[in-house]
């Protein structure tokens, strides 16, 4: 996630962001974008590929805060076009219900899931994509697997944080587990 001041209601100043990430848990939503046939089953899901602050190149889900006075709705549309595009027409119902909820710590072991920067609380949402997909903003690609590959040890492995276990539960949730 690219860090950015911004003149937005709701961002805050690096300085101020790095401040209140040492004091407070912050709110943001993660996206498993998905393909789904017309019976609504899951086909394919999504995962970007990113490089890290520290140089490595993982895979990733959709991510990001929730601003200040922002819908949970908002933020998800926000983080999906930043990610996949202005045409990536994501369904997005319109009241949204999390599969799970991630609790990142900046200390490795507390959770599954890992931050090093903060403690963040993530609701986590499968969110189906019809259009057009192409990454954007810090994501260098967009890559489609069929729910099986998802699952499979080598993605996993691609994925940093916890993210590959939250991306396990996203595909058990919607009943496309291998």
């Amino acid at each position: 996630m690219t860090e950015q001041t911004e003149t937005t209601p709701g961002w805050l100043a690096p300085e101020d962001l790095e401040s209140v990430r040492g004091q407070l848990p912050i709110l943001y939503i993660d996206a498993v974008p998905v393909r789904v046939d017309e019976t609504g089953l899951v086909t394919r899901v999504g995962t970007l590929l990113r490089i890290a602050p520290d140089g490595a190149i993982s895979r990733a889900l959709v991510s990001g805060r929730v601003l200040h006075h922002e819908r949970i709705r908002d933020a998800l549309l926000r983080h999906l076009e930043k990610d996949l595009g202005p045409v990536a027409l994501p369904h997005i119902p319109a009241s949204p219900q999390p599969f799970t909820v991630a609790e990142y710590f900046p200390t490795p072991g507390v959770t599954q899931y890992h931050d090093p920067r903060q403690h963040a609380v993530s609701l986590a949402y499968v969110v189906p994509v019809a259009g057009d997909c192409r990454p954007r903003q810090d994501a260098l690609d967009l890559v489609w697997f069929t729910p099986d590959e998802a699952a499979s040890p080598m993605v996993q492995q691609e994925m940093a944080g916890g993210q590959g276990v939250l991306l396990k539960q996203a595909l058990a949730y919607v009943g496309a587990l291998p």
